[in-house]
């Protein structure tokens, strides 16, 4: 392992290790949650998910960083999709129980909150099933635009700023690469089996949990694509 691997491996370690040593830590950070959910939900996809990317792109280069990859303005878009999704979670998680109790199925709202049993796992799937169909594909299709963005103005945190060319963007995105695989693989196969974990756990957990995921994601397919070289 290599110093850039030790140093990195002690930061993610920093990270984490205060919420599993420390109660007052923990407690403080259920309060803030509590307290201040979308700052929270910004913060942690902001330090995790970009944390995920620098992974990946070691893996795929051996470099976790490098120009043009610009590791502050990836920070500060994925705080904003953080927002978003968290966002999502409240508004699909409110919303979807109550639906399947429209359909006819005996769930109680607060069933997402109640010890884990067979209608809380179909509302979990549920919940990730609908987010998944219905909000997933806008999100990754919006956070694919924003790395061509940062890509085209040198990954610089001004250039993050300036006006994002959306339709030559799309125009000259490997659209069968996002339906066959973005949408048609990862979709089914990964986010709605893992969003259901994610749904069963207590909502104070959710977002960082999801950020988590985005890691692990990211770490596959950067392994996938070394793979295939």
């Amino acid at each position: 392992m290599k110093p850039k691997d030790v140093a990195f491996a002690a930061l993610v370690v920093a990270l984490f290790a205060p919420f599993f040593f420390s109660p007052a830590a923990l407690a403080a950070y259920k309060t803030a949650n509590a307290q201040h959910p979308l700052l929270l939900s910004f913060l942690k996809f902001a330090v995790l998910a970009t944390l995920g990317e620098c992974l990946g792109l070691r893996i795929r280069t051996g470099r976790y960083n490098q120009p043009g990859f610009g590791i502050l303005p990836r920070a500060v878009v994925w705080g904003v999709l953080g927002v978003a999704i968290k966002a999502a979670f409240t508004i699909f998680t409110a919303g979807t129980p109550r639906f399947l109790a429209e359909l006819g199925t005996a769930l109680p709202p607060d069933i997402l909150k109640q010890p884990f049993s067979g209608l809380k796992l179909l509302a979990s799937f549920s919940v990730s099933v609908a987010m998944n169909l219905v909000f997933a594909p806008w999100m990754m299709t919006l956070h694919k635009i924003t790395d061509d963005h940062i890509g085209r103005t040198g990954g610089s945190l001004r250039g993050l700023f300036t006006p994002i060319a959306f339709g030559e963007i799309l125009a000259a995105l490997n659209w069968p690469v996002m339906w066959h695989f973005v949408f048609k693989k990862t979709i089914p196969l990964f986010w709605i089996p893992a969003h259901t974990v994610t749904f069963l756990l207590p909502p104070e957990y959710q977002i960082v949990f999801a950020a988590v995921l985005g890691i692990v994601l990211g770490v596959l397919l950067a392994i996938a694509a070394r793979m295939k070289r």
